[in-house]
């Protein structure tokens, strides 16, 4: 068997919750960790390097977004994502398929892949798993995630059913079509809708694969977060120990702090950095949404504890200033912010993981309730 381009070392527990060191190739991730999102190969509006003065390991990328725009071969003819984008340290991809089901009628399942009208060049297209994987190895990643069929959150039971086969069928083809397994590290995606019997099923059938790593899908779609945490606890029974555990697209404090409880190592969101375009920021007190009049003369940083630049530079009063006359420096600020808090929170996390069950029951209290906080701005958008 060729040696494996990603390992991940697990260093200690806390109950379920994990605490370990995942190695790619351009680099270490300290785990639990939360990717930030670089959709069409940047983090909106930071550099390189002030994403990793924020305290970012690993970046997530779209596959779909940069098929369209500019383009996989030109980025493999330029040297591949790492050098167009000068991020030096791990990148994941996801597969595009979220993208492409999210275009409802304008999007069309078969057995080969799925056949769609893109949103971006009017042009029909056709991403089947081979395409998927060729797409992430010619951009040169650390982590491709296998081509998997996204349904909608109240699919019946034939429906997910289908689904979650048609997802195994194309995993394969996936491994199949592999050309760079030394550089590039594969994930299949646990699906099985909120079904637990065929989530159990499918985490056991991508077990006997033994994949690089292995993600959950299917959540974070409009359930509650008992129902997520329920999917999460039939479906991590079933995953190997020694492989890192990848939860795609939760972004809540809460909702990070309690699947991590449950042994999840990976994250990402759009939710810190989408937020903070509209001005609402994260800090260990809960919600601040700059548009609140009574910051219009409030002296204070947005978090006195934070070492961010942002916080050590600027009052609440100026940084509301900007956002309300929409200056471009705004959301700049601002998700320099919210990423340095989400990387913070990591860091907390992994450091009561070390502590033990009672430090991790602790932050899941102070966590508590977040989801609800934040959902309202979610709402709103």
């Amino acid at each position: 068997m060729a040696t494996r381009c990603s390992t991940y070392q697990l260093e200690c527990r806390a109950g379920e919750a994990r605490r370990g060191t995942l190695s790619l190739p351009h680099g270490d991730v300290q785990t639990p960790a939360f990717m930030p999102v670089g959709t069409g190969g940047s983090v909106k509006g930071l550099t390189p390097e002030e994403v990793e003065e924020a305290g970012a390991d690993m970046l997530l990328a779209n596959t779909y977004h940069l098929w369209v725009r500019p383009g996989h071969e030109l980025i493999r003819d330029l040297g591949g994502l790492h050098k167009v984008m000068k991020w030096h340290r791990p990148i994941l991809t996801d597969s595009g398929g979220f993208q492409v089901f999210s275009f409802g009628d304008k999007a069309r399942v078969k057995e080969e892949g799925v056949y769609f009208r893109s949103n971006i060049d009017g042009q029909w297209r056709m991403l089947t798993p081979e395409l998927a994987v060729e797409i992430q190895e010619a951009l040169g990643v650390d982590v491709a995630m296998a081509l998997d069929e996204c349904i909608e959150h109240d699919a019946d039971r034939r429906r997910t059913k289908e689904s979650t086969e048609r997802t195994t069928r194309w995993l394969k083809r996936c491994l199949e079509a592999r050309q760079q397994p030394e550089s590039t590290a594969l994930f299949g995606i646990v699906q099985g809708g909120f079904h637990p019997d065929l989530r159990e099923a499918h985490a056991q059938e991508l077990c006997a694969l033994d994949l690089d790593g292995y993600a959950v899908g299917g959540l974070s779609v409009g359930e509650s977060q008992e129902e997520m945490f329920g999917m999460l606890d039939v479906s991590l029974k079933h995953l190997p120990a020694h492989k890192a555990r990848y939860l795609m697209g939760v972004g809540y404090p809460d909702d990070i702090v309690g699947a991590a409880a449950r042994g999840i190592d990976m994250f990402d969101c759009v939710m810190p950095t989408r937020l903070a375009r509209f001005g609402v920021l994260f800090t260990p007190n809960g919600r601040l949404a700059l548009k609140h009049a009574r910051f219009r003369d409030d002296p204070r940083p947005i978090d006195s504890d934070c070492a961010c630049y942002t916080c050590r530079s600027f009052s609440r009063a100026y940084l509301r200033h900007l956002h309300m006359t929409k200056e471009v420096l705004a959301p700049r600020l601002l998700t320099i912010h919210n990423l340095t808090f989400y990387q913070q929170l990591m860091k907390r996390l992994r450091n009561a993981i070390t502590e033990g069950s009672v430090a991790v029951q602790e932050l899941l209290q102070e966590t508590r309730g977040w989801r609800d906080q934040y959902s309202e701005e979610t709402e709103e958008r």
